[in-house]
Parts: C-alpha cells; structure tokens; sequence
C-alpha cells in the first residue's frame, strides 16, 4: 500500500514589493482602496480571477474575506464551476463573464457579447468600478504569483 505525502515544500518568498518599492507598493493599494463596488461582488469576482490565475495567496486571502462578510461556502465552492452553479443572480454571472473575460484577455479580447450583458447589469460608474476591480486583482494576482507569496497567514480585519 503507497501513502501519499502530506509535506510538500514549497518555494520560500522571492522579494518583499512593499518593502523595496514602498511608491508603486503604496500606489496598487491606493487604487484598490479607490475602487467602490459591493463587497460581495468584489469578493466573487476577486476569487475567481484568482482561481484562474491560479494565485494560491489571493485565493487563501479572498475566500477568508468572503467569509468572514457572511459569504456562504456553499457559493465560494461554486466559483470555480459559476456557470454550471445556480447560486449567482444574472448580476453576478455578467461580472464573473467579464472577470473571466478580462482575466483571460489574451484569449477572449473580451468579447461583445460579454461586454454588453456586463453592461445591462451595470450602468456606466458601476461598469467602471468593475472594470478597475478585474484590473486590480490581475496585477495583485501577478505580483503575489511572481514572489511566491505563501498562503496561510493571512487574516481578515
């Protein structure tokens, strides 16, 4: 009988951003703070491009979030299968397409059907929050991805 390995190491943190470049550091976190959307809706949409990105810190961090606002495990399971889960309003499903959509930009160009049943749900301030939130956890999801940021420490406030 083989037993499988419950230890893994895993690689150790490559640099500390917000120690070694402390403006840009402080500039991603202004623009985060800047963005006003649901926190429900954020936190979805936060999940999901993260589970695209595969960025295990921002899932850990994002999914503690959610919980911690009342958010059920029943939806945060389901983000990763959201079009096949009927837990999520038409709102939602339209701001998790374009989150798919614009996480995968190389692949989709957001396409206009995606863009337009976005814009039904959203008028235009929204659709801009939106679109900004997408945009702030790719390039969280890039810099924790690319210095190895650990998960498992994170704390919700």
């Amino acid at each position: 009988m083989s037993t499988i390995s419950t230890h893994t190491t895993f690689e150790q943190p490559r640099l500390g951003v917000s120690q070694h470049a402390r403006g840009a550091y402080r500039a991603m976190i202004a623009l985060d703070g800047a963005i006003e959307l649901d926190s429900c809706l954020r936190d979805l949409v936060s999940l999901r491009a993260s589970l695209l990105n595969g960025c295990a810190y921002c899932v850990d961090m994002h999914t503690l979030d959610a919980s911690h606002r009342g958010e059920s495990q029943q939806r945060l399971h389901a983000v990763a299968a959201w079009h096949e889960a009927p837990f999520f309003s038409e709102r939602e499903r339209a701001a998790l397409a374009l989150t798919d959509a614009i996480t995968l930009i190389a692949d989709t160009h957001v396409p206009r059907k995606v863009y337009d049943a976005a814009r039904e749900h959203f008028n235009e301030e929204e659709l801009c929050q939106l679109l900004w939130a997408i945009t702030a956890i790719n390039a969280w999801n890039r810099v924790a991805i690319a210095t190895r940021m650990l998960p498992g420490e994170y704390q919700p406030d």
